[in-house]
C-alpha cells in the first residue's frame, strides 16, 4: 500500500520537543496506518479501522 500521498496526524499527546511521536493516516478504504513521526519514509504498520477503535478504547480505559 502506498501512503506517500497520506495525510499523516501526530498524537495529541506529544509534546513540541521532536522526541518519540506517534502518527497516523487513514486511507480511503478506512484503514489506518502508523508510523513513527521521526522516521517520514520508514515502515508503516496498517490495521483495520476496527482494530484502531478496540486498540482506542483499550488505552482510554487504562
Amino acid at each position: 500500500m502506498d501512503w506517500s500521498g497520506a495525510v499523516w496526524r501526530k498524537s495529541s499527546r506529544s509534546g513540541s520537543d521532536g522526541g518519540s511521536c506517534v502518527e497516523i493516516a487513514t486511507d480511503p478504504a478506512g484503514t489506518v496506518g502508523v508510523r513513527d513521526s521521526k522516521v517520514f519514509a520508514g515502515p508503516v504498520v496498517v490495521v483495520a479501522a476496527a482494530e484502531w477503535r478496540a486498540f482506542l478504547a483499550g488505552v482510554k480505559g487504562g
